[in-house]
């Protein structure tokens, strides 16, 4: 499924509309670094990638700005720690887990 993500600058939040639903990853930003505050996608989409499409659309946002990228949100932080090559671009040391004993 090919998602039209934009980049909602007056509510300060990544989004999708699908389904007749808007799915969301809320951000703010001060000076060069990018808060990710909250993702959002209503429970009748879930499932389907929109989450990790919306997380992956807004770092790639970040490192293409030149924004250092902090993940408050749990979901972005989740997903930072499976996708390596995003982690140059945090502004915070986030723990990766390694192999368990």
């Amino acid at each position: 499924m090919k998602l039209a993500i934009r980049n909602n600058t007056l509510k300060h939040r990544f989004e999708v509309d699908v389904s007749a639903r808007t799915a969301f990853l809320n951000y703010r930003v001060s000076e060069n670094v990018i808060t990710f505050t909250h993702t959002e996608v209503p429970s009748s989409l879930n499932g389907r990638g929109i989450g990790t499409a919306l997380a992956r659309v807004a770092l790639e946002y970040a490192i293409e700005h030149g924004l250092r990228v902090i993940p408050q949100c749990s979901f972005v932080a989740d997903f930072v720690r499976t996708h390596p090559q995003y982690q140059a671009a945090l502004a915070i040391t986030i723990e990766i887990p390694g192999p368990t004993q």
